[in-house]
């Protein structure tokens, strides 16, 4: 393979994971040994927050009465958006029943979760879209209980337009906690008695690390790492678009990987000059963010060939995955690693993760390359169930004891040889050779 490093990353995110475990099990294990005491007592010391947890009616009025109707109308056009595609992942589910031999008949049901755990970072923004992305989502789904978290917003009260997004998606329970606490909180049914089925919503690598270190006891969306986008790109692009592309998803924070992949070395050297302007322009926080994300994450890397091309996209498997080229169906057809494609200049990351559709929870650190980001599948449950005709049950009991005999499995056998001597009287069946030890 030809291919050189134009520009190559200092850092990787797993650099920076493994101080996260140790906070994260320490405080699991106290609010799981101290329930709500433990959490009341996080929130206060982590977050300042002593108010209510759980947000009331009234409140959730009163916070409707101070959005403004713009913002009101931006929402909600972005919920529809992300629930009318999940309803259409729904209805790509299906139920089936089949005979699968004389007399065995099977099937599938495809049912929702009982009760759902929604997250919504707060931190340095009001992450209004992390709101609707979870709860719409599982709204359509069909889950029965969603309950909904956030952290106080810059020492105060959740953010009024984050608490509108949770409301109007359909969250049921909308609590102002964040963090670990959250999570644990969900996990464990404080508060509301009712423990999370699945847990989903991004956060920093200390809500990850409670996700993770969780998951068994409840399902999750992915194993999130830092936001990740890539751009591949060739010699039609327009390098003042993938510039700002790159630097648009640089800004989520510092250890928020950047990458060019490209054919074109002229466009290669043309982004890299405009990237470090485009980051001096921005505000002092987005600014501070993407200059560290930039020096210490990014790379670009310029290939021989699109296959090649295609080969390195897959090996960094991108959360994100911008393609600025010519024959767009190509790299539709052949990338094979992803977390979410955007195809075209025309359709850029950032309308993703607000009002496209498509959801915008999706695996990094390589986690594309076996899984998809958060979908209707995620809070829904594939359960199989079979019946059979006592006819049918000669022919695959006969079968289930030759070969649980063969395992040296008796008792597995004998469960099938009871049926056949209740239902096939004074009749002589090949059962195998009984397990002698």
């Amino acid at each position: 393979m030809s291919i050189s490093y134009l520009k190559k990353a200092d850092k990787s995110p797993e650099t920076e994971t493994a101080t996260a475990q140790q906070v994260v099990n320490t405080m699991l294990a106290e609010i799981q040994a101290n329930g709500e005491a433990a959490v009341r007592k996080y929130a206060a010391d982590l977050d300042k927050w002593s108010g209510d947890l759980i947000v009331t009616q009234e409140q959730l009025k009163a916070n409707a009465l101070t959005v403004p109707a713009q913002v009101k109308a931006d929402i909600d056009f972005a919920i529809a958006q992300v629930s009318k595609f999940a309803k259409a992942q729904r209805d790509s589910l299906s139920e089936f029943t089949t005979e699968l031999h004389p007399g065995v008949t099977a099937g599938q049901r495809v049912i929702p979760v009982n009760v759902a755990g929604c997250y919504a970072p707060a931190g340095r923004y009001a992450h209004i879209a992390s709101a609707y992305m979870g709860v719409a989502t599982a709204k359509a789904a069909g889950v029965k209980t969603i309950i909904a978290c956030s952290g106080p917003f810059r020492g105060g009260a959740m953010h009024p337009y984050l608490m509108y997004a949770f409301e109007k998606a359909g969250a049921d329970v909308i609590m102002t906690l964040g963090g670990v606490q959250a999570i644990a909180t969900m996990a464990y049914g404080l508060f509301t008695g009712k423990p999370a089925d699945v847990i989903v919503g991004p956060g920093n690598k200390f809500v990850a690390e409670a996700k993770r270190s969780l998951f068994g006891r409840v399902g999750i969306d992915v194993f999130a790492g830092p936001s990740e986008v890539a751009v591949i790109a060739d010699e039609t692009a327009d390098p003042a678009i993938v510039a700002s592309d790159l630097v648009g998803q640089a800004e989520h924070g510092h250890e928020t990987p950047a990458w060019l992949f490209t054919t074109d070395e002229k466009l290669a050297r043309d982004v890299m000059a405009r990237v470090p302007l485009l980051i001096d322009s921005l505000p002092p926080i987005a600014k501070d963010a993407a200059a560290a994300a930039w020096r210490d994450y990014g790379e670009v890397i310029v290939c021989s060939t699109r296959d090649e091309v295609a080969e390195i996209s897959d090996k960094y498997a991108s959360e994100h995955l911008e393609v600025h080229t010519k024959d767009l169906k190509w790299w539709l057809d052949n990338l094979t690693c992803y977390g979410s494609l955007f195809l075209g200049e025309e359709t850029t990351v950032a309308y993703g993760d607000k009002a496209s559709g498509p959801n915008h929870v999706l695996p990094t650190k390589g986690a594309a390359r076996y899984s998809g980001g958060l979908s209707v599948h995620k809070f829904m449950k594939t359960l199989t169930w079979q019946q059979m005709t006592r006819e049918a049950a000669r022919d695959i009991g006969l079968a289930t004891a030759r070969i649980s005999r063969l395992e040296g499995m008796e008792a597995h056998a004998r469960t099938a040889d009871d049926r056949l001597a209740k239902y096939f009287p004074g009749q002589s069946f090949d059962l195998g050779s009984p397990v002698k030890e």
